[in-house]
């Protein structure tokens, strides 16, 4: 089956695209993504992407960060991707990753030329996980910091941070990891944000902890005060406050809502998903194919 991507301004064969060995993103890393979502509804036969104009702005605004400006706005980004969604006819749900990169073969990691180029290419995916919820580990390895590689752009070369994190916990027979601040507190997963609850309110880092600013984690935010009329706070969050929280759950693009029942061998609650948990996932899972007339505008018909 052939499959097509979008490439410097054309749709074409994903055969036809190469990458040299000499590329500044592959020997350094000098690049930034997204990762979208596109949800299938059975009943409707429609694919719906979620909240895709919000990762466009967010791609861009990494690329400004990065030095890597491309010749797009949100909208002509959303269009391509529409376009290409259309060209592959997918009928599942889809993952959506756009890549802007420095192509030059150039030998010094310089982001100071104009070789920036754009792929966007897609795949079925249903769950990314086999598990319905998670044991986790506080990782040795730091988060790195918005003064050394800025989290909030998504770059390519800091994934390798989230990489080291994730080894750890899996040779040590977890799930996942969570990564801590410089200074101590509670970061982010290696691919996800992280929420606790704790008397009576949902609380979760601030951008100011080198977090990256998820959208599925403002979708939540948004949940659990319009829906739940939870009381939402951004603050700091200490090691220790993980293992006397009612409830600690996950959020993120590929992730969605997932909770996460023990920490540190210590179990979270009553080692079972929480309820607050539940309804937010719940709501999320509605929502993303425009079962909510509310947040009818986060859903695109590609059909």
């Amino acid at each position: 089956m052939t499959s097509y991507v979008f490439y410097q301004g054309e749709i074409v064969d994903e055969k036809e695209v190469s990458i040299s060995i000499r590329c500044k993103a592959f020997n350094y890393g000098l690049g930034c993504f997204e990762g979208i979502r596109a949800y299938y509804d059975e009943e409707t036969g429609q694919l719906y992407t979620f909240r895709m104009k919000e990762h466009y702005e967010r791609l861009l605004e990494s690329c400004k960060i990065l030095y890597m400006n491309i010749p797009y706005t949100a909208d002509e980004l959303c269009e391509a991707t529409l376009e290409l969604l259309r060209k592959n006819n997918f009928k599942t749900s889809t993952y959506i990753r756009p890549v802007v990169y420095k192509g030059s073969e150039n030998l010094f990691p310089t982001l100071y030329d104009e070789d920036n180029r754009l792929l966007i290419y897609c795949q079925p995916l249903g769950k990314a996980s086999e598990k319905e919820s998670f044991k986790v580990m506080v990782s040795s390895w730091r988060r790195i910091s918005d003064n050394m590689i800025p989290a909030r752009t998504k770059p390519i070369g800091g994934y390798l941070n989230s990489a080291l994190a994730s080894l750890e916990a899996l040779q040590n027979g977890y799930d996942e990891a969570i990564l801590l601040t410089d200074s101590g507190y509670v970061c982010e997963g290696p691919g996800e944000n992280i929420f606790i609850y704790k008397n009576d309110k949902l609380i979760t880092p601030p951008p100011s902890d080198n977090i990256l600013e998820g959208i599925t984690r403002r979708t939540v935010m948004e949940i659990a005060k319009n829906e739940l009329g939870l009381e939402v706070v951004e603050r700091s969050i200490a090691r220790t406050e993980l293992y006397s929280a009612k409830e600690i759950f996950f959020s993120g693009t590929a992730m969605e809502v997932t909770p996460v029942i023990e920490i540190d061998k210590r179990k979270v609650g009553d080692g079972r998903e929480g309820e607050v948990c539940k309804k937010i996932k719940e709501q999320f899972l509605g929502l993303t194919m425009g079962k909510n007339p509310k947040y009818a505008s986060y859903c695109k018909g590609v059909y």
